[in-house]
């Protein structure tokens, strides 16, 4: 009873079968590739998809299997295994292949991402220069006398010209020139600017 039913599935090859349809194709039998892909092509996709767990990529690995299959039939070697046992390596490997290169591509994606939006070390390290060179300013000018700090503030940081600035502070020219002459000399010694 069991021979019989097994006789009448369809797609169930008889002990051997597989082994001899293989042989057949690594000669290039298309009609042995035919059946050995009725033979197969469920178990595979079935393999393949608890692996990858995509229908689509599923379906697309199963021909790639099924491909390689016809390609490299002559590399069966029966006393390793079953040809269905071999068969479902190459299904097994091929999906697992998938898997890492999508992750690959995943990372090399996060990575790019990651690059693309973070500044450049050099801009980092500028930025900080920068703000600690304006704090160390602000730290030197407030060792200024409040004259000397006004005339340097209103002459170089606003852009006024000596003129304008001894308008503003309602001092004489000459007086306003001493005071950024000393404050100028104050501040070079506070950031230890030589000249």
């Amino acid at each position: 009873m069991r021979a019989a039913a097994r006789e009448e599935q369809p797609g169930a090859p008889r002990p051997g079968a597989l082994e001899t349809l293989l042989d057949r194709v690594s000669r290039g039998d298309r009609d042995a590739f035919e059946s050995v892909y009725t033979a197969v092509a469920g178990s595979v996709l079935g393999l393949v998809r608890r692996v990858l767990r995509d229908p689509a990529q599923s379906e697309e690995v199963t021909q790639e299997v099924l491909i390689e299959v016809w390609r490299s039939a002559a590399r069966f070697d029966p006393g390793q295994g079953s040809a269905m046992a071999w068969i479902m390596m190459l299904a097994h490997r091929r999906a697992v292949d998938r898997v890492r290169s999508a992750q690959a591509s995943a990372d090399r994606e996060h990575k790019a991402a990651v690059r693309d939006h973070s500044p450049a070390f050099d801009e980092v390290s500028e930025q900080v220069e920068r703000r600690l060179e304006r704090e160390q300013v602000r730290r030197c000018l407030g060792q200024l006398t409040e004259l000397q700090r006004e005339s340097v503030t209103l002459a170089y940081y606003r852009g006024f010209t000596y003129r304008e600035t001894a308008d503003l502070l309602g001092a004489a020219l000459g007086t306003v020139k001493t005071r950024l002459r000393d404050g100028l000399i104050r501040l070079r010694d506070c950031l230890g600017v030589s000249v």
